[in-house]
């Protein structure tokens, strides 16, 4: 059975992982008969954004402890994850990927990655372990592989400017659609950069998984 290991960014698309994404990740992850385990870094998320209005709370929130909410309660501190027990990476979106992972929210192609995080990416990389990232997510592949990785976040341009900025290179992609890196084993799609609904979402991050528990097999 392939252990695949997600890594979620809280709980909320404009301040933490994006909620649909991740549950549609863990869903077919089980329909795929993957066992995983969620983690999350132990940190104070960038901002609380309150979602009713699209504006930023004075409430403070631990990464961590939103994560919590999505895995039900179960789920590991980032600093647990070992890549050497793991089979696979899956990363869901949401703007936290963005603010709370890495300040490319903030920096865009100047952004740094937050080290425990570029860490565990890192290893599964370097251990030539199959990858999953989606939404954003892709935003941080140049720091992870370096020169020349493929991936994709759909069609917005900005965004993709940055990518190749930082060595990337990014391709056009449908929303149900997926990109392969096959040299690194790495596959990326658009979900919520381009989905109007949990259908569209659903079609790419399907695939995406698909993919991943593939290279495992």
């Amino acid at each position: 059975m392939a252990k695949i290991a997600v890594l979620l960014s809280g709980s909320g698309v404009y301040d933490g992982a994006e909620i649909n994404e991740a549950v549609l990740t863990l869903l077919h992850l089980e329909k795929a008969g993957a066992c995983y385990q969620c983690f999350a870094p132990d940190i104070t998320q960038m901002h609380t954004i309150d979602h009713t209005k699209g504006e930023p709370s004075s409430e403070a929130r631990n990464v961590l402890v939103e994560s919590a909410r999505i895995a039900r309660g179960n789920v590991q501190a980032l600093n647990q994850l070992d890549a050497a027990n793991f089979d696979a990476l899956v990363l869901p979106g949401g703007f936290g990927v963005a603010k709370n992972f890495c300040d490319f929210a903030v920096k865009g192609a100047e952004m740094t990655v937050h080290e425990g995080i570029l860490s565990v990416c890192k290893a599964f990389a370097t251990a030539k372990k199959p990858a999953g990232y989606m939404c954003i997510a892709p935003v941080l592949l140049p720091e992870v592989y370096g020169q020349g990785v493929q991936c994709t976040v759909g069609n917005d341009a900005e965004v993709a400017k940055a990518i190749e900025a930082m060595g990337g290179v990014h391709l056009n992609c449908a929303v149900d659609a997926v990109v392969t890196d096959t040299e690194n084993k790495v596959v990326t799609t658009p979900a919520y950069m381009l989905a109007q609904n949990l259908c569209e979402a659903e079609a790419g991050i399907q695939k995406l998984v698909q993919q991943v528990i593939t290279w495992v097999k």
